[in-house]
């Protein structure tokens, strides 16, 4: 191919590379995003899509068995898994390339790597940028130090959501959030699954009451939750707890967390714009999980846009400020997240424990979600929320909600933390009847007025 140069080169082409490469190549900047395995990323082929792909056949299942006079049904495992399929273009990414060359974005096949200012190097071929290098690697599985870990395989992530064919067991190491839905999704097409948990609850830097909610729900679909196992070595089918207890199954999930894909593992620190720390004369960019600001797909593409809005703004002489669309600002106080369990969890902003150590005065209201649209959702519908009021300001700072289907209640919150909007005036949106919003309705009642 030989060397090319252009005025932006992005090193990554998942979604955060693509939202970056969109917004520069959009702008009128040449662009060249650089892929070494399938455009689109990890979210479109093994995580985010195929992921709630699996899950979602299981709860419309599950939801429609709570509605008084709905009679009979089950899941066919093959069926699912065709649909999940689908969704990944059967790991085919030509439509995805398609796309970006349709944006003047131009895809260069191989692993590129920053060997130079304004230099990146693929396959032996050197490549500069004349205005910015945006690396956007995202991240990798992040495996504990087990004994036996280097000679066992393992499923990671990408196993599990990739699967062709429904384990007969399953053993899930990990209560984070890959742990408790894949552990959900497998159970429910048809494996035994075990998941182990190091801690006395799933979800730990959730709300307290998060985690005893959803592992209510696991339980439920037949899944053996082992809390408080902390993995001491591993081999194949077989993992061994510190306590001598020994966990068996015809596969190991290993969900342990994720680590930026740097060379030491180590996040590149950025500043609002994704301006890389600690590098001379404005060039080097960062986006997504590969900055350890927030491991979500949706917050990555947010940085992603931000940074190509501010590389245009750059290119141009003009200088991004807080809260245009060149800053990443709303990563310090809105980072909204759903867990795609059943019960559902949406939370957003800052736990109460999380506001109360930065030093914030709060009003924490805690409800059942018990309102006339959720009795007409599900019978018996089982679910919480929580809202945490800054009693300074009497703005919201963090929302979390748990039950089935509530996020879509999410972005409401989302909104009312980044507009800082006051409970007084929430008190004006006026949810509609019936519907699971009324919820809101009820936290203001109760947060009082």
């Amino acid at each position: 191919m030989g060397r090319m140069d252009f005025d932006v080169i992005v090193i990554g082409g998942g979604p955060v590379g693509e939202n970056v490469a969109w917004r520069t190549a959009a702008g009128g900047l040449s662009t060249a995003m650089i892929e070494k395995e399938l455009v689109g990323g990890e979210c479109s082929y093994w995580a985010c899509m195929p992921s709630k792909a699996l899950l979602r056949s299981g709860h419309a299942l599950a939801a429609a068995k709570r509605v008084k006079g709905v009679v009979g049904g089950s899941l066919d495992a093959a069926a699912v898994l065709e649909r999940r399929t689908g969704f990944t273009s059967n790991w085919d990414d030509s439509g995805q390339v398609k796309w970006a060359e349709s944006e003047n974005i131009h895809v260069i096949r191989g692993d590129g790597e920053v060997t130079g200012e304004r230099e990146v190097t693929v396959g032996g071929e050197v490549h500069r940028a004349r205005q910015a290098v945006v690396v956007c690697t995202g991240s990798v599985p992040k495996m504990p130090p087990l004994e036996g870990i280097d000679d066992t395989p393992v499923w990671t992530s990408r196993e599990a959501t990739s699967a062709r064919e429904v384990p007969d067991s399953l053993v899930v190491l990990g209560g984070g959030v890959v742990g408790v839905e894949m552990a959900q999704a497998w159970a429910r097409l048809g494996s035994e699954v075990k998941l182990v948990v190091s801690g006395d609850r799933p979800l730990p830097k959730m709300e307290e009451f998060v985690g005893p909610l959803v592992l209510e729900g696991l339980r439920e679909d037949g899944v053996e939750v082992l809390l408080n196992g902390r993995a001491s070595s591993i081999k194949p089918g077989e993992l061994t707890l510190q306590d001598g207890r020994v966990v068996r199954g015809s596969h190991v999930l290993v969900a342990t967390g994720r680590v930026p894909a740097t060379k030491d593992g180590k996040p590149l620190t950025i500043d609002d714009s994704g301006l890389v720390s600690g590098v001379d004369g404005r060039w080097l960019y960062a986006a997504g999980d590969v900055t350890g600001r927030a491991l979500l797909t949706h917050q990555g593409k947010y940085q992603g846009r931000a940074v190509g809005t501010a590389i245009l703004e750059r290119s141009r002489g003009f200088e991004p400020k807080q809260w245009s669309a060149g800053q990443a600002w709303a990563d310090h106080v809105a980072v909204p997240q759903v867990v795609f369990t059943d019960p559902e969890v949406a939370f957003v902003g800052h736990t109460a424990a999380e506001a109360r150590a930065a030093g914030r005065d709060v009003k924490v209201v805690d409800l059942d979600i018990a309102v006339a649209g959720s009795s007409l959702h599900a019978d018996g519908y089982k679910g919480k929320a929580r809202m945490v009021v800054d009693e300074r300001t009497r703005t919201l700072v963090g929302v979390t909600f748990v039950g089935q289907d509530v996020a879509e209640l999410l972005h409401s919150a989302t909104v009312a933390i980044v507009g800082e909007v006051t409970v007084d005036r929430l008190w004006h949106a006026v949810p509609s009847y019936p519907t699971i919003s009324e919820v809101w309705l009820r936290l203001l009642e109760s947060y009082g007025l």
